[in-house]
């Protein structure tokens, strides 16, 4: 295989891997979270910032996955 065609593949993969997994984790997130609320309405208010920010910090890993894809 030439460098370029394995430059391309592990590109594709980091863009992937670091795509799918904090898509899975920001829904898994977002779906227990609205379990909760709707198990208990009254801790909506304690739930949200706490969801927001895994959700934020989940996002990040999406966007350094992308970053290292560029550096690739």
């Amino acid at each position: 295989m030439e460098s370029e065609a394995i430059i391309a593949i592990a590109k594709a993969f980091a863009i992937a891997v670091g795509g799918m997994m904090p898509a899975m984790a920001i829904g898994k997130t977002a779906s227990k979270a609205m379990e909760s609320i709707g198990r208990n309405p009254e801790s909506a208010d304690k739930l949200f910032v706490p969801m927001l920010l895994g959700m934020a910090f989940a996002e990040a890993i999406a966007i350094y996955a992308l970053v290292i894809t560029f550096i690739l």
